[in-house]
C-alpha cells in the first residue's frame, strides 16, 4: 500500500515512523514550511520533516492547499501540490496534525484518514490533549477518522480509550496519545488492505471544540478556584506554561498540588514559603501548593530550590 503522509509536529512523526518501519511504502511526505525558532529565529525543519529526510523520503512544504486562496503565491503553490497529487499513485493520505486544512480537491483524489487525539466527538479541533485536561476529562483517547469538509466531522474507522492520570500534563499525555495513535494507524490500513476497515457515524450528541491555544489564556487568575488553575497548570505545561506576576516580575508554574484549605488571605497571597510547606498561594477557593516554578531566563525549581534565591512568602502574585 502507498501512502502519503502529512503532518508536522512529534505526535505526527510517531505515526509516520510507525507506518515506515511497518513495511509501508510512503511516496511522498507533506508537512509544514520551516518556521524560525529558539533565541536566534533560526529556520528549523519539522520533526516530520526531519524523520523523512534522514530516511531518504521526499518532502514537500506547500504553504497552502487551496487553490482558491486570494494570496497569489499561495494558490499558485496549492496548484502546483495539487497537480503533483494527481500525478502520483498513492491508495492513502494519512494525515496527523498536519495543521493546514485538506480541501475538497485534495479528499477527492483518494481517501484521507485523520489520526485525532480525542474520543470524537468530543474535542474537534486544534487543541484536544490541552482542552481535556483543562475540563478535568478523566479520560481521553484517540480517533481514527475518515476525513471530510468538516471539521473533525468524519465516521470513525476505530477509536481506543486512556485514562487521563491525576499527575498527568499535555506534555505526559501527548506522549501516550501519540504512541496509541502510532499502533492503530497500522492496524487500520492493514484492515484496509484487507477491505476489511469498517466506518461509524460519530455520534449526534456530545460535540466540543478544541480552540486554538493563545499565550494569553495561561496567565492565572488566582481569584479562581485551586482546582481550576491546577488543571491549567497541567494543561499548559510544555507549551504556553501557566504563568503569573508577582513582585514586578512574571513567574512561569509548571506544576501545583490542590489544596481544599481556604484562607482569609486575598487570593494570589503568598500563605507559607518554606521547606516545611513549600509555596501555598490563597485561591478563590481552596489553595495551591506551587511545586515547579521557573524565573525569566532560569531553569525550572523545586519550590524548595526556587525559595532559595526568591524570597516571596507574604508576597502577592497579581
Amino acid at each position: 500500500m502507498k501512502v502519503i503522509f502529512a503532518g508536522t509536529p512529534e505526535f505526527a512523526t510517531a505515526s509516520l515512523k510507525s507506518l515506515h518501519q511497518a513495511g509501508f511504502q510512503i511516496a511522498m511526505v507533506l508537512t509544514q514550511p520551516d518556521r524560525p525558532a529558539g533565541r536566534g529565529m533560526q529556520l528549523h525543519a519539522s520533526s516530520v520533516k526531519q524523520y523523512a529526510q534522514a530516511h531518504g523520503i521526499e518532502v514537500l512544504q506547500p504553504l497552502s492547499l487551496r487553490q482558491d486562496s486570494a494570496d497569489p503565491r499561495r494558490a499558485a503553490d496549492a496548484k502546483a501540490l495539487h497537480e503533483r497529487l494527481l500525478a502520483t499513485e498513492y491508495d492513502v493520505m494519512v494525515v496527523a496534525a498536519y495543521g493546514l486544512i485538506l480541501p475538497r480537491s485534495t479528499l477527492d483524489i483518494a481517501p484521507c484518514i485523520n489520526i485525532h487525539g480525542s474520543l470524537l466527538p468530543r474535542w474537534r479541533g486544534a487543541a484536544p490533549i490541552h482542552r481535556a485536561i483543562e475540563a478535568g476529562d478523566e479520560e481521553t483517547g484517540v480517533t481514527i477518522m475518515q476525513m471530510e469538509e468538516g471539521l473533525d466531522t468524519g465516521p470513525m474507522l476505530g477509536i481506543e480509550h486512556v485514562a487521563i492520570e491525576a499527575g498527568d500534563t499535555t506534555g505526559t499525555l501527548h506522549d501516550k496519545l501519540a504512541a496509541l495513535g502510532a499502533r492503530m494507524i497500522v492496524d487500520a490500513l492493514r484492515k484496509m488492505e484487507r477491505n476489511s476497515l469498517e466506518a461509524v457515524p460519530q455520534p449526534q450528541a456530545g460535540v466540543t471544540y478544541a480552540a486554538k491555544i493563545s499565550k494569553e489564556e495561561a496567565a492565572l487568575d488566582f481569584s479562581s478556584s485551586a482546582l481550576e488553575l491546577g488543571l491549567k497548570i497541567r494543561a499548559f505545561n510544555p507549551f504556553p506554561g501557566a504563568y503569573a506576576r508577582i513582585n514586578g516580575g512574571t513567574v512561569k508554574l509548571w506544576a501545583a498540588d490542590v489544596l481544599e484549605a481556604d484562607s482569609a488571605e486575598p487570593p494570589g497571597t503568598v500563605l507559607a514559603a518554606d521547606t516545611r510547606h513549600g509555596i501555598v498561594v490563597a485561591c478563590g477557593d481552596g489553595s495551591l501548593r506551587l511545586t515547579e516554578l521557573q524565573k525569566p531566563g532560569g531553569k525550572r525549581l523545586s519550590a524548595t530550590e526556587f525559595i532559595k534565591g526568591f524570597a516571596i512568602e507574604g508576597a502577592r502574585f497579581d
